[in-house]
C-alpha cells in the first residue's frame, strides 16, 4: 500500500501551479514523486521532470522515481529505461535541464505535468521560457524547493504574491510521519549547535548571511524558569503590518533567558490588555514600552499594568544591541517569533557591492526592540550593577 503524508492530499486536485516549499526531511520530493507515479499509472500522462541545471540523468529525479517503482508493487508495470520512464498506458517521464537547453525546452510538446525540483535555483529567464511550453489543456506545474533567499525569482513569482491558480504548501519535517530517526538526530544536533542552520536547513527559513547577522550569542533550548526569578518585560507597539509584541525575560549570571512572548497583528487597543495577560505575572512588574505611543501607555496603565516609556537617545539602538551581545541569550522554544528575529536581524548591505554596512536593517526587530526597552536601565547604568563585575 502506498503511503503519502496527508498534508500532500491537495496535490491530487486540479490547480495550474502546485508549490511545496520547506526544509529538509519534509518528504516533499518523495511525496510528489509518488503523486506523479500514481497519476501516470492511472491515465496516459506526459510528465517533464526539470531542474535548472542537469548535466546528466544522475542530476535528475530519475533515481528517486526508479527507487519508488522498485519499492512499490503497485508500480510494477513501469519500465525504467536509460533516459526515460514509461508505462504501458502511454505515460512517460522525461528529464531535462533548463538553463542550457533553451531550444530543446521550447520544442517539447504534449506535456501534461511539469515537475520542477530544487526550484530555488531556477532563473527568471528559465521560468519565462518554461511556462509557455506547458500549454496542454488542464496542464499543471509542480514546484518543490527549499527556500534560500527572499529575492529568488521562484519565491517572488510563486510564493510572495500567489495568484488564485496557485496552491502553496509550506511543509517541514514535523509534517512528515515517516521522518527517519537518522535525520532526526541530525536535526537535533543542528538545533542545539547552530540554530541559524536549523532554521534554514530544517524549517525552510531564508538563509541568513553570517557576516551581516547581528547576533551569534544565542540558542534555543528548553529550560525551567526559577521560582524566584526577577523578571524584566518589554513591549513594542504594532497594528496593521507590524505585530504588537511583549517579551518576558530574566537574568542569571551572564545569561539572559527569554521565556515568554506575545505576538499578534491587528490587535485593537481595547484588546491589548487581553494579549498582555497571556504573559504570566506581567501585572506584577514594570513593562518598558516604546515611547512613540503615549496614549497606549496611558491606556494600559489605566487597565492595571505598570508601563513606563523607554528612553531613547542618539545611538540607543546600537547601545541596546551591544547590551544584548554581552549576554549569552537562551530562548525558550515557545518563543518562536523571538527566535526567528534573532536569526534574521542583520546589518544593511550595499545594494551594488553587497558589502556589509554599519547601519542596522529596520526589520525583523519587534521582539528585539522590546528586549532593548526591557534592558534599558542596564544599558544606561552598565552591566556591572547586574553581574557584580568589578
Amino acid at each position: 500500500m502506498i503511503s503519502i503524508p496527508k498534508i500532500f492530499k491537495p496535490f491530487f486536485y486540479p490547480k495550474r501551479y502546485k508549490i511545496a516549499l520547506g526544509g529538509r526531511g519534509s518528504g516533499k520530493s518523495t511525496s510528489i514523486a509518488l503523486v506523479l507515479l500514481i497519476r501516470g499509472a492511472s491515465a496516459k500522462t506526459r510528465i517533464l521532470c526539470a531542474r535548472e541545471i542537469q548535466n546528466s540523468i544522475t542530476d535528475s529525479v530519475y533515481k528517486l522515481l526508479k527507487d519508488l517503482i522498485n519499492e512499490n508493487e503497485e508500480f510494477k508495470d513501469y519500465q525504467c529505461l536509460q533516459n526515460i520512464i514509461r508505462h504501458p498506458n502511454g505515460t512517460e517521464f522525461i528529464f531535462k535541464g533548463l538553463r542550457h537547453n533553451i531550444n530543446d525546452i521550447k520544442s517539447t510538446e504534449g506535456v501534461n505535468i511539469c515537475w520542477v525540483e530544487e526550484a530555488q535555483s531556477v532563473s527568471e529567464q528559465s521560468w519565462d521560457i518554461l511556462i509557455p511550453t506547458i500549454r496542454e489543456a488542464d496542464s499543471e506545474i509542480f514546484i518543490t524547493f527549499n527556500p534560500d533567499r527572499e529575492d529568488d525569482p521562484t519565491y517572488q513569482r510563486f510564493v510572495a504574491n500567489p495568484d488564485d491558480d496557485m496552491l502553496v504548501l509550506r511543509v517541514n519535517y514535523d509534517n512528515n510521519p515517516f521522518f527517519s530517526e537518522v535525520l532526526r538526530a541530525e536535526m537535533e544536533r543542528d538545533k542545539l549547535r547552530d540554530y541559524n542552520k536549523y532554521l534554514h536547513i530544517w524549517l525552510g527559513e531564508f538563509r541568513n548571511t553570517t557576516d551581516s547577522a547581528i547576533f551569534s550569542n544565542w540558542t534555543v533550548r528548553e529550560f525551567e524558569t526559577p521560582y524566584k526569578a526577577e523578571f524584566l518585560f518589554g513591549a513594542d507597539w504594532g497594528f496593521a503590518r507590524d505585530p504588537n509584541t511583549v517579551t518576558r525575560m530574566y537574568i542569571e549570571g551572564e545569561t539572559l533567558y527569554i521565556d515568554y512572548e506575545a505576538n499578534a497583528v491587528g490587535v485593537e487597543i481595547d484588546d491589548t490588555p487581553t494579549l498582555w495577560d497571556t504573559i504570566p505575572e506581567i501585572k506584577n512588574y514594570i513593562v518598558r514600552a516604546d515611547s512613540a505611543r503615549p496614549e497606549l501607555i496611558s491606556y494600559m496603565n489605566r487597565n492595571g499594568f505598570l508601563v513606563r516609556a523607554a528612553e531613547k537617545w542618539q545611538g540607543s539602538v546600537e547601545d541596546g544591541i551591544e547590551t544584548i551581545r554581552r549576554f549569552n541569550v537562551v530562548i525558550h522554544p515557545r518563543c518562536k517569533h523571538t527566535a526567528k528575529e534573532f536569526s534574521l536581524y542583520s546589518y544593511k548591505t550595499h545594494r551594488l557591492t553587497g558589502d556589509i554596512l554599519p547601519q542596522v536593517e529596520d526589520a525583523n526587530n519587534h521582539h528585539i526592540d522590546s528586549i532593548r526597552y526591557a534592558l534599558e536601565p542596564i544599558t544606561k547604568n552598565g552591566l556591572g550593577v547586574w553581574l557584580n563585575i568589578i
